[in-house]
């Protein structure tokens, strides 16, 4: 069955939004057609598979149905424009320091990329009067990484995350759906191989299989979620440096390992704290020091017991 024709001057509307979107801080760039390829089906098939085993651990709104039938976000949706927003800075934690993962360094990533995507959102419909759109984050119950594959931002590697070639991993996605159908991007090839470095890098075995996180043994899973008083041991006893999320199997993915380009951003540079954050100041610090540190900040999800629950495990094997 042939493909149904782009609407006139939808080419050159694309290549501005696609413009616009890079002005904005974005970069890769591309759009998606709903209901996608035969790849988003599998993509949807392998997240149920994923649920049946338990793998989301206590995150129910992982099943939440409109992530499996992305018409549920935006009746009428026609298009996705997939964007990624380079996290990588070029610093690194001082020696003897606790670790927490690149992503929240910055600023609250789900407030910077939605507001830069209302911001797309309505350029947009400046153009196309009486379309709808709607901004989502990872908050939203979209599956973000398939839909970025499929409009060619990159590919899903073994551990779960997109990798760009040039950016490698360190991305955070955003997508603006609209009832405007735009021209197509070429789905991402996958450039993994035969590399499985990620797999025995993570220090509690989370990545089961190629593909499949098993949040249950996922260190970014219990120290950013798990809300019980103590730590299974199993995690506590590989937490390694590790307070707030982990980056390892990132680490030791090839494509990160590559020169990569520092962003400039003001929203994602980092606070200093982060990068020099000893255990035994930290465990000291109030409810209030606490609150006034992670202003503004995705880690404020983490609350300041479970910091302190965190350190307590983490310090026994600060580098």
């Amino acid at each position: 069955m042939a493909a149904a024709a782009t609407p006139a001057g939808t080419e050159d509307l694309a290549l501005v939004l696609k413009q616009q979107a890079r002005a904005l801080g974005f970069d890769p760039v591309g759009i998606a057609a709903v209901p996608g390829s035969a790849r988003i089906g599998l993509r949807t098939a392998a997240l149920e598979r994923w649920l049946a085993a338990g793998h989301q651990a206590d995150m129910g709104w992982m099943a939440d149905p409109r992530r499996r039938a992305i018409e549920g976000l935006l009746p009428g949706v026609r298009s996705v424009v997939a964007v990624g927003l380079s996290y990588y800075i070029g610093k690194e934690r001082s020696p003897g320091s606790l670790a927490v993962a690149r992503y929240g360094w910055g600023r609250d990533y789900h407030r910077v990329i939605d507001g830069r995507l209302r911001q797309l959102g309505r350029w947009l419909e400046q153009q196309a009067p009486g379309i709808q759109w709607r901004a989502c984050v990872d908050s939203a119950p979209l599956m973000d990484k398939a839909w970025a594959e499929e409009a060619g931002l990159g590919w899903i590697g073994k551990h779960g995350n997109l990798i760009h070639r040039g950016r490698g991993s360190w991305l955070l996605l955003g997508h603006l759906l609209t009832t405007l159908e735009l021209p197509t991007d070429q789905p991402a090839t996958p450039l993994c191989g035969s590399c499985s470095r990620c797999i025995p890098a993570c220090p509690t075995g989370a990545i089961t299989e190629p593909f499949v996180v098993d949040s249950r043994r996922c260190i970014a899973f219990h120290t950013i979620e798990n809300r019980e008083p103590e730590l299974p041991a199993a995690i506590a006893s590989n937490l390694g440096p590790w307070v707030a999320g982990c980056d390892a199997c990132q680490e030791a993915c090839p494509w990160n390992q590559q020169p990569l380009e520092s962003s400039s951003d003001p929203d994602l540079q980092p606070r200093p704290w982060l990068l020099n954050l000893k255990a035994d100041e930290a465990l000291h610090w109030s409810d209030d020091t606490w609150d006034e540190q992670l202003r503004a900040s995705a880690l404020r999800r983490i609350k300041p017991w479970m910091w302190r629950r965190n350190l307590k495990a983490a310090q026994a094997d600060t580098p």
